[in-house]
């Protein structure tokens, strides 16, 4: 790879502008990106759309654009965004620019920058020795080892490839990576872009990429018909995130142009008390070479509101001006102070000289301005504050400080929404982690390889695993699957996990735990699960079931016992429970078990074992049902014995490298990700 080049010099203009030669203005885009897996599909969207917005615009270069430019374009930024994602996890920073060279053959490139703002964690597949030699890097830094390359490294080497020229900027709290790709095709103009894919594109990447132009404002359109259209966007775009940074970062872009020229959103800490400072979480503005002054200015000092403001706008000065004191503390609208809650009124009536700014006009386009704020409340609990502004004019219209009061109200409930997800995910978490051994046991002569991935973070899931040992040289292993999920199945996973260790530490047969933790079952364990969703509907909560059903238990239990000659003696049973595989080394695969009737069902079942010796390169193979049926359309994954067929191609595999085939393939089989808890254990005789 090249090594890192020198700083690379970046348009500060927002919006897009008309390209000049080698050293006059540039075309450039650019945008803004959470750090989320949302991000790199809305940069691909903001490229191709600025591509074709050049286009149609005429630019000399853009007539050179062709398709596959198009392509590799969409594929650096996508490689280059992913990165920032996955390693630095902050915002992104993207910048689309166009460059063009006069003289006797005249060139044009597209450069490409993507910027975190994590500059300690290292670029995936970045050379040390070179990033190492870099100036601008700290002596601090020690060089980090390269990972694996077949496993890292392989989007850098596609951005190489792809590339003209690429390399790694290290700024003060910054990290940019660039990337070069030469116009090359100037054979004559493209076809005219297509307007309406055009405006799609934009309006799909603006979601979360807005390009950062000025727009023409007309507050007319907020009428019985512009203002419930805008709040049905809102409250669509709010409502489907489970994230409150997220919910503010689409927040300010949806307030930004359209109402004001600039916003921040405050976040108080949940249950922190009125000592506790309230987070920046977001900074919006038109014009990004405002962005970083009005983060400056509002990061001395967050906002505070009196204890007695409802919901309506409250006048404070703008942050930045010099004829005020800082909002916070010690203006005229300070907690306690005079005009505190005051309403906004129209031009000339009652209110309109309530502002800061209302004797004085500022000039349009100066720094100064009107600015209001809100409080963000949901279910009377204050969450934090909207401050949200306008340049060059003394105040802002009754009908659109009413719109953005209803805006946060609907702000309000989406991120007490996303409070209470992140709650119960937490919760879940720490229940399942609870639930789940935190360490399985190494059984002698047997390599185990084990997967977990529960379906929703913010349900407990209802399968678990265990492996432990017993007296008389014997070790056990559990996969299990409860019915359903939330905390009825937590209660009974709760109970059959330390159940089934009592049972098989007491010398009991296979199948003889399995009749035990049957009964159990049918008596403790549908009493303790009914007892839970009574608490859950008691706090207000949704109670999971109805009390007259059963809750059901399927379960893979065995046991190992390791053999003179090499290799170990399984006993297996399965209650319900998806059978499990055996592979041989010579690819072959059959069910080791037999399938039985679930636990919890019928109270007098007497449930037997499979007996098999697993010789050495044998490998067995238990999964739950979320791999056997992992659906996509009609089709599940286990239809004509599929995960038998997956399996035979792992032959001469470790557990470990088995394991994560049989993952990939489970994952792969559909393009949404699964809608199950996903568990499997495999065994391999060395």
């Amino acid at each position: 790879m090249a090594p890192i080049p020198l700083q690379r010099d970046t348009v500060r203009v927002p919006g897009t502008i008309r390209a000049g030669y080698a050293h006059g203005p540039r075309l450039a885009s650019r945008t803004s990106l959470p750090g989320i897996p949302l991000a790199p599909s809305a940069a691909r969207r903001f490229v191709r759309a600025a591509l074709a917005e050049w286009t149609g615009l005429g630019v000399p270069a853009a007539v050179g654009f062709s398709d596959r430019l198009a392509d590799d374009a969409v594929t650096v930024t996508n490689e280059l965004v992913t990165n920032a994602v996955v390693h630095a996890g902050t915002t992104v920073d993207l910048v689309l620019r166009l460059e063009e060279e006069g003289g006797e053959e005249p060139s044009a490139a597209l450069v490409l920058e993507v910027t975190d703002h994590h500059p300690a964690r290292p670029v995936s597949g970045d050379e040390p020795e070179a990033a190492a030699g870099d100036p601008a890097r700290t002596e601090t830094e020690a060089p980090t080892e390269l990972p694996d390359p077949a496993e890292y490294g392989r989007g850098l080497q596609l951005v190489a490839t792809l590339a003209e020229s690429w390399g790694i900027t290290y700024r003060t709290g910054l990290k940019t990576v660039w990337a070069r790709l030469p116009v090359d095709d100037w054979s004559g103009p493209p076809a005219p872009p297509d307007r309406d894919s055009l405006r799609r594109g934009l309006r799909a990447a603006e979601i979360l990429a807005p390009a950062a132009r000025r727009t023409e404002r007309d507050d007319a359109v907020w009428d019985s018909r512009g203002a419930p259209a805008f709040l049905a966007e809102a409250s669509d775009l709010l409502a489907g995130q489970l994230d409150e940074d997220l919910v503010a970062a689409i927040a300010g872009q949806l307030l930004v142009p359209r109402l004001a020229d600039w916003c921040a959103i405050w976040l108080e800490a949940e249950g922190g008390g009125p000592g506790a400072e309230p987070r920046l979480a977001r900074v919006w503005h038109s014009d990004e070479t405002g962005m970083e002054p009005l983060r400056t200015a509002l990061e001395r000092e967050p906002l505070r509101l009196p204890a007695d403001v409802g919901s309506g706008p409250v006048h404070v000065p703008v942050p930045w001006s010099a004829q005020h004191g800082p909002y916070a503390g010690d203006g005229p609208y300070a907690e306690g102070g005079p005009g505190a809650g005051s309403s906004l009124g129209a031009e000339g009536g009652p209110g309109a000289q309530d502002g800061p700014h209302a004797g004085d006009v500022p000039h349009p386009g100066s720094r100064d301005g009107a600015a209001l704020a809100f409080r963000i409340t949901a279910g009377g609990r204050a969450l934090g504050t909207v401050l949200v502004g306008r340049e060059g004019v003394a105040r802002m219209p009754e009908a659109v400080a009413s719109l953005i009061e209803d805006f946060v109200r609907r702000l309000g409930l989406a991120v007490g929404a996303a409070r209470a997800y992140t709650r119960q995910a937490t919760i879940s978490r720490i229940l399942q982690r609870g639930l789940l051994p935190s360490k399985v046991a190494e059984i002698p002569g047997v390599t185990s390889a084990l997967v977990y991935e529960p379906s929703d973070d913010g349900v407990v899931g209802g399968d678990f695993y265990d492996i432990f040992p017993c007296p008389g040289d014997r070790w056990c292993f559990v996969l299990g699957d409860v019915q359903g999920s939330g905390p009825e199945a937590a209660v009974v996973t709760g109970l059959a996990r330390p159940w089934l260790r009592l049972l098989s530490r007491e010398g009991f047969g296979v199948g003889e735990v399995l009749d035990r933790l049957n009964r159990l079952l049918l008596d403790d364990a549908m009493e303790a699960a009914e007892a839970a969703a009574l608490m859950v509907a008691a706090a207000g909560g949704q109670q999971l079931h109805d009390g007259s059903q059963s809750r059901f238990l399927s379960l893979l239990y065995g046991e190992v016992v390791p053999l003179p000659g090499g290799g170990v003696r399984c006993t297996v049973a399965s209650a319900g429970h998806p059978l499990p595989l055996l592979l041989r080394p010579d690819g072959s695969v059959r069910p080791a078990a037999e399938p039985q009737v679930l636990l919890g069902v019928v109270e007098d079942v007497a449930y037997e074992s499979q007996v098999f010796d697993l010789a050495p390169g044998d490998s067995l193979l238990c999964v739950t049902d979320g791999v056997t049926e992992r659906r996509s359309g009609p089709l599940m994954f286990d239809d004509g014995d599929g995960l038998a067929r997956v399996l035979a191609g792992c032959a001469g595999l470790p557990a470990e490298a088995t394991a994560e085939r049989i993952r990939r393939a489970v994952h792969e089989f559909a393009e949404q990700p699964p809608d199950d808890d996903v568990a499997l254990l495999v065994l391999h005789a060395d």
